[in-house]
């Protein structure tokens, strides 16, 4: 993971400053740039653990964390995956998605993990040993797919 480290923080850990950069970051990539209009300050944020990405103490990546039973019943959970756009040619998602899963395993004691994967993406989350359950749905007008990490 060179380039880029990651810092696992609580709600409450956010400064302002960088709760900000968050918002903007996720703003940027899942309202502009995938042209989604969406609530994304759904309040769960609070309830998340929040894994975020910096490189040259500029966030660049970022995924959020719930235990089982805070998001999925039967599993933990990680989402808002988001990379900034200039730097996703450094495969930056991949380092995000192996501290997620670090982690989870840390702070909830658990390898399974479920997700709602954007449908392009599930070659990618494959690859971090995530595998379909279940048909294709709409999330926010965006195809997804449920996936599970046992």
């Amino acid at each position: 993971m060179s380039g880029i480290h990651f810092e696992v923080r609580n709600f409450d850990q956010l400064s302002t400053t960088v709760l900000y950069d968050i918002l903007r970051l996720r703003a940027e990539v899942f309202v502009v740039e995938q042209d989604c209009v969406y609530q994304d300050l759904d309040g769960k944020d609070r309830n998340a653990l929040h894994v975020i990405g910096y490189k040259d103490e500029k966030i660049v990546a970022y995924t959020r964390l719930f235990d089982s039973g805070a998001y999925f019943d039967e599993a933990t959970s990680l989402g808002r995956v988001v990379v900034a756009e200039n730097e996703r040619k450094h495969k930056y998602g991949h380092d995000l998605i192996i501290a997620s899963i670090k982690a989870i395993e840390e702070h909830y004691h658990t390898s399974k993990i479920k997700i709602s994967a954007q449908k392009y993406l599930i070659n990618f989350y494959k690859k971090h040993g995530f595998s379909v359950v279940g048909d294709e749905y709409l999330e926010d007008g965006i195809p997804h797919v449920a996936m599970i990490r046992d």
